[in-house]
């Protein structure tokens, strides 16, 4: 059975980090290809320990604040 699930994407440092907010897992890659690989092999494994019934995805959304120099 497929699941089609959210991958949140930042850098930190030199890094990606892919975190799955639906799942709670969370990888890493230097490129956002291998975030996103990592982020599936690790979400696969812990999916096989620990089956999650339904999911809903998240509302992801941006907002903007006045942020002085």
């Amino acid at each position: 059975m497929f699941r089609t699930l959210t991958a949140v994407i930042h850098k930190e440092g030199g890094l990606f980090v892919a975190d799955c907010p639906e799942i709670g897992t969370v990888s890493q890659g230097t490129t956002i290809d291998e975030a996103i690989g990592n982020l599936k092999e690790a979400t696969e494994l812990y999916l096989e320990e620990f089956p999650a019934g339904e999911t809903q995805h998240p509302l992801v959304t941006s907002f903007e604040v006045v942020a002085d120099a």
